[in-house]
């Protein structure tokens, strides 16, 4: 014999081993009726339990995507996954006398699941974003009452609280969250140099070296002592006896010889004419240009004396 008791101990029914007609209860009830009563749920069968969920999928898809509109930073497949297993657990917990409609049923469930996924997966705890929240709230007051955006000791002062803690407050308002997937996943530097790439730098190096040997001496050795050595322009003119005005124009005239040079034997439009920039007569220019082309290993782009006759003008020579 054995005895189901109600929730205060009192019998509930009795059934007898060997002999399922012998059923017993207080009020007469069926024992079927008596174990819904008494279990609380009427459970589905699996076969019902998977047409639910089948039937009911978009609603997960739909779900995700309307949080995922507000949260960007959340992944559509963990929300997703985590949507399909409430989905799952709705069904088997669908009780359909109660009169409620699967779909509203699950997606209390659904959206239930999703905040206690995010709640667990959150860098800020609930105080922290009680105090986000409250500080969101005042600044959005203060705007509306100044008719501008308040300053950080206006929030301070209508929170109550230091500068300190409104700026950190403030600062984790505008915090976000992103997968590292999201934001590497594109921007991932190869650091294989593909054959094509090496080709190219080799090729630019070998005319950056020719431009500068080519240099005038004084020139050049402003350049190589500050761009290879690492010195000052003020130790340069202490050892050339110069002053530091005399060598920073030899220094900027020898940048802009150096980009007439490699945009005359080294410009990525080879029919397009270079326009100089340089400021030394143009016999002197027309001698770097040839003397570069020289120190050029392999030949040189363009001939420097037909580039210049088509670029022949008189500029006076800096004193």
């Amino acid at each position: 014999m054995f005895h189901l008791r109600a929730a205060d101990g009192r019998p509930d029914l009795c059934l007898q081993v060997g002999n399922p007609g012998c059923v017993s209860s207080p009020d007469g009830s069926t024992l079927l009726s008596r174990l819904v009563r008494f279990l609380g749920v009427l459970k589905v069968n699996r076969a019902q339990r998977n047409e639910l969920v089948v039937a009911n999928l978009p609603l997960v898809g739909y779900l995700v995507s309307e949080l995922c509109a507000k949260a960007t930073h959340l992944s559509r497949d963990d929300l997703a996954s985590v949507g399909s297993l409430a989905l799952i657990t709705s069904a088997e917990a669908f009780n359909p006398d109660l009169g409620v409609p699967f779909g509203a049923f699950a997606r209390r469930r659904i959206v239930g699941a999703f905040a206690d996924d995010m709640r667990a997966s959150d860098w800020a705890p609930r105080s922290v974003r009680k105090r986000i929240k409250e500080t969101l709230k005042v600044r959005e007051t203060l705007t509306s009452a100044l008719g501008r955006t308040p300053n950080l000791d206006e929030v301070a002062a209508a929170l109550g609280v230091d500068r300190n803690e409104a700026a950190a407050s403030l600062a984790d308002a505008a915090r976000t969250v992103s997968t590292l997937d999201d934001i590497t996943a594109e921007f991932l530097v190869s650091e294989t140099v593909s054959p094509e790439k090496t080709l190219l730098e080799s090729e630019r190096m070998k005319y950056l070296r020719a431009a500068v040997r080519a240099l005038p001496e004084k020139m050049r050795f402003i350049v190589e002592q500050i761009y290879f050595e690492d010195r000052t322009v003020k130790d340069i003119a202490e050892e050339l006896g110069s002053t530091h005005s005399a060598v920073s124009q030899q220094r900027s005239e020898a940048i802009r010889l150096l980009g007439d040079g490699l945009g005359t034997h080294y410009a990525d439009d080879a029919a397009a004419p270079h326009v100089p920039t340089s400021r030394i007569a143009p016999a002197r220019r027309n001698a770097y240009l040839s003397m570069m082309a020289d120190h050029t290993a392999g030949g040189i782009t363009r001939d420097p004396h037909s580039w210049a006759e088509a670029h022949r003008t008189p500029v006076a020579e800096p004193a």
